[in-house]
């Protein structure tokens, strides 16, 4: 498996390494040892979720001010536009924002750490994502930003408004979303 940086030095991309022929593929999508040997972390993951969704869906972005999540996203159908926004005050990247595609195609998979807040807009015409997280998930201490926060200015590659839960739809904005010290 390799680690690709992205903008944010805390948000990676995990390229598998795949094993292919005529009857099909294998790759290992997840080892404790190499991820905590490639980032240096030790984490528990505590979770699964899988979520199916069609072409245009925007979900998030989501992140919990207590019990903060770190999610290890990837896409098994279809295709993303994957983003993380550090929502720590006290980051040299507070407010910035990185994305990438993962697909079912190139098997990348993103690490999103504990303190980001996190949210995907599918590009294909459906697509299921599946993500791993190192908390429980709790309702009463998520927050979601706006989609389309003009400070933030997050480039989500659509060609048409997005199809939103009314969660989404109401998001803070990120100048007066809580976060993280």
């Amino acid at each position: 498996m390799q680690v690709v940086a992205t903008d944010l030095p805390d948000v990676l991309i995990f390229e598998p390494n795949v094993f292919g022929d005529a009857r099909g593929f294998f790759f290992e999508s997840y080892n404790q040892n190499t991820f905590e040997a490639l980032t240096g972390l030790k984490r528990t993951f505590v979770q699964d979720n899988h979520s199916a969704s069609a072409k245009g869906v925007l979900r998030g972005l989501h992140y919990q001010i207590r019990q903060p999540q770190g999610k290890l996203v990837r896409v098994v159908a279809g295709e993303v536009l994957d983003v993380a926004v550090d929502m720590r005050k006290s980051s040299p990247s507070f407010g910035r924002w990185t994305s990438a595609i993962l697909s079912a195609e190139n098997r990348r998979q993103m690490w999103v750490p504990e303190g980001f807040a996190h949210g995907f807009v599918v590009l294909s015409e459906f697509a299921e994502f599946l993500y791993k997280t190192t908390d429980f998930y709790a309702p009463e201490h998520e927050c979601c930003i706006r989609w389309d926060d003009p400070t933030l200015n997050i480039d989500w590659q659509l060609t048409a408004p997005p199809a939103l839960s009314a969660k989404d739809s109401r998001g803070l904005d990120f100048l007066l979303a809580p976060c993280f010290d």
